[in-house]
């Protein structure tokens, strides 16, 4: 097979979603390229002062000359964009033969509530990226359905690829960001109003025992800081506990010590963290939003509103049906479904399938 780049170039921003779906992505389709005999995919990567991961020989790291000039593109034959919001290099004009990969993770701005303007402008940017593709792939059977009903396909190929999710460790050392002194509830995601966590805070009313840890970058300081009033004003802020991004270690040790994982959120186009909870066999509670009943399917409970009242009753009657019947066997087992082996493969043979 000829050579296929990857655009890693949302690797620049760190601790994202983003930056572990290009570097997984990236290493296992080279190890199913390589398994095959066939040339290695480059990573074309931002420069080295934004990665902590280690230089490889198919890394192609980019220079800001490139903006002018690319020779690598001489002899590319498929480029990989890797994301609806991102950049399409390859000029059609200048490089015809380039195909063109397009992963689209959500159309999650016809959700959040934005303003129309915004949304049509970021729906304009997806179609631009799309008009320059040859294949599309969507990272759930909903986005796909929002692609469909919002963009214009014509007739290039659609495929639904799911996200892989790392092995969970059999092993994690004590946290260094913060440990729990009691069970804990945790939620994983960017602290802003799309996760909706603050309709979590009722549970510490109503479970004295507990503390709710909630990990990642606080996107929306407004919103953070409207969580921690929240908190004050029912009397639970000591029990509160928001932590900002940690480290890779630390995020395994939560999952693998909390008493359930909860991810209320409006707009979903995968929700990795829900399949990286269930990998330890933890209860998850979801919201009914876009991907997470198709991602936690049977396996989930999920909340049907919001009211302080129907989060209360949804998490003590999920947690007195699993603690009745645990399921952590085939919880864990769903979880293995999304591996990035699967992933890597499906990608080969989309690339293959514009080649042929």
């Amino acid at each position: 097979m000829s050579r296929i780049i990857l655009d890693c170039n949302l690797m620049k921003y760190g601790h994202s979603g983003l930056y572990q779906y290009c570097q997984q992505l990236g290493d296992h389709i080279n190890q199913v390229l390589e398994a095959e005999g066939e040339p290695l995919m480059q990573m074309y990567l931002p420069p080295r002062r934004k990665l902590t991961i280690p230089a490889r020989p198919y890394h192609l790291v980019e220079q800001r000359w490139h903006k002018l000039f690319q020779p690598f593109l001489a002899d590319c034959n498929v480029w990989h964009a890797p994301f609806q919001s991102g950049r399409i290099l390859p000029d059609k004009k200048r490089y015809p033969r380039i195909k063109v990969v397009l992963t689209i993770h959500d159309l999650n701005v016809l959700h959040e509530g934005k303003p129309e303007a915004e949304q049509q402008k970021s729906l304009a940017h997806t179609q631009s990226l799309i008009d320059q593709s040859d294949a599309i792939v969507c990272i759930s059977e909903a986005t796909k359905r929002d692609v469909l009903a919002h963009c214009a396909i014509g007739n290039r190929p659609m495929h639904v690829i799911y996200n892989g999710v790392n092995k969970a460790l059999e092993q994690v050392e004590e946290p260094v960001a913060y440990k729990p002194t009691r069970a804990f509830l945790l939620g994983i995601g960017y602290q802003n109003r799309k996760k909706n966590f603050h309709v979590l805070l009722p549970l510490l009313l109503s479970n004295p025992d507990l503390e709710l840890l909630l990990i990642g970058h606080h996107d929306d300081p407004a919103y953070v800081d409207q969580m921690r009033l929240s908190a004050q004003t029912m009397g639970v802020a000591d029990r509160l506990h928001l932590l900002g991004t940690v480290s890779d270690a630390d995020k395994e040790w939560y999952l693998k010590h909390c008493r359930a994982f909860l991810h209320p959120s409006l707009a979903e186009g995968f929700g990795l963290t829900v399949i990286e909870a269930m990998r330890f066999g933890k209860p998850v509670f979801l919201s009914t939003a876009t991907s997470l009943p198709e991602i936690g399917g049977e396996f989930a409970f999920y909340f049907p509103g919001f009211e302080a009242g129907v989060v209360q009753r949804v998490y003590e009657q999920g947690m007195n049906a699993y603690e009745q019947n645990p399921g952590t066997e085939a919880i864990m087992q769903h979880a293995a479904r999304f591996s990035w082996e699967d992933s890597a493969r499906h990608y080969v043979a989309v690339y293959k399938s514009l080649m042929s």
